[in-house]
């Protein structure tokens, strides 16, 4: 099992945590989302998840992976997509009836790299009846991985 965190650093298992906001807050959307940065020797990875509350505020988890550096951008980035989905599908598994969105740390405008995997990584995701978001849309969970990335 894939151990998150909250902001307090306590260890929280994905799956109950979830369970636990759904059933005690009310909230209006839930958002997955992978920020990757480079580091001294390694890309280091954080996939947040979001539960956005119905009024206002958000609460979220995540999960900090070091990764073996990886020169070229194109696959970086495309791990990012693997990691979001993999915990997509995790808690699609156990939460069927909940509607996810997917942040993508992708922007939408040409001159940025990142710009050329949209159309298989939102493709991906859309396959799945995620809603995808990706810049400069509404990105709340992948701001919070970026937060704890830096």
């Amino acid at each position: 099992m894939i151990r998150f965190r909250k902001v307090s650093g306590k260890h929280v298992n994905p799956i109950s945590h979830t369970a636990e906001m759904l059933k005690k807050k009310k909230i209006s959307s839930l958002h997955i989302g992978t920020d990757s940065q480079r580091h001294q020797k390694s890309i280091v990875y954080v996939t947040a998840i979001a539960y956005r509350y119905k009024n206002k505020g958000v609460h979220y988890i995540y999960n900090k992976l070091n990764h073996k550096p990886i020169k070229d951008d194109w696959p970086r980035l495309w791990l990012e997509t693997e990691y979001t989905m993999e915990i997509a599908k995790l808690l699609r598994k156990n939460f069927p009836e909940i509607k996810f969105e997917i942040d993508m740390d992708y922007n939408s405008n040409p001159i940025h790299m990142s710009n050329k995997l949209i159309t298989a990584a939102k493709g991906w995701a859309l396959s799945f009846g995620y809603k995808v978001n990706v810049k400069p849309n509404l990105q709340i969970a992948t701001r919070a991985a970026n937060y704890h990335n830096k």
